[in-house]
């Protein structure tokens, strides 16, 4: 019989798409890549987002990304921490409002809202008043990295990397727990008898 978290776990596709970003032009770009999934997200954000740092899964491990942008704008900043119950929780829907700083500036992230596979929603975070919506909702897919554009003072624009969500299979398990989740999985923990171990049963290997 399997064991219970790999009857029940999902994982994200190695196969990810690009997708945005939304917002203006200035500032420098940036781009996390693709990952596993995402563990948490931390915003500093006033009228505006002014940064946000995100924590990844890599390979079953956390992984830290650089901080993007900057903080300390006029009004003072705030931070918030969203912290999902990976791998069981997954973030699955990116939206904001757009907007200039000044009149006729560029438009930078003046809010960020995220939705996660339990319906739970998170934001918004900066001013959720004015400027222009933006959304991505996903129908079986998950973010898995985030991209975008910032300054020093804000964020200027923000993209998503998604996935769709795939069963786990033993490549997954192998990658996280090494050769004895192999092993283990295939042929039992062991023989008294000294006798040689017998296979299982047929298993999935990685999605390409």
């Amino acid at each position: 019989m399997q064991p219970a978290h790999y009857q029940r776990r999902i994982v994200a596709s190695s196969k990810a798409i690009k997708v945005g970003p939304w917002g203006g032009a200035a500032g420098s770009p940036w781009d996390d890549g693709a990952h596993r999934g995402v563990r948490s997200i931390t915003v500093t954000y006033g009228r505006f987002l002014e940064s946000m740092r995100v924590e990844y899964d890599k390979n079953g491990r956390p992984f830290l990304g650089e901080k993007h942008g900057g903080g300390g704008g006029p009004g003072g900043s705030r931070t918030a921490e969203v912290k999902l119950d990976y791998p069981y929780e997954f973030l699955t829907g990116v939206g904001g409002r757009l907007g200039p700083v000044a009149h006729g500036g560029s438009q930078v992230v003046r809010s960020l809202t995220f939705r996660t596979s339990r319906g739970t929603g998170h934001g918004p975070f900066g001013d959720p008043g004015g400027g222009v919506p933006f959304e991505y909702p996903m129908e079986g897919g998950v973010v898995v990295g985030f991209s975008g554009r910032s300054g020093w003072w804000h964020l200027d624009a923000v993209g998503l990397h998604v996935a769709a969500l795939r069963p786990e299979t033993l490549c997954d398990v192998v990658q996280e727990r090494g050769a004895m989740a192999y092993r283990s999985f295939v042929y039992g923990n062991g023989s008294s008898s000294g006798a040689q171990p017998q296979r299982r049963k047929p298993f999935e290997w990685c999605y390409k």
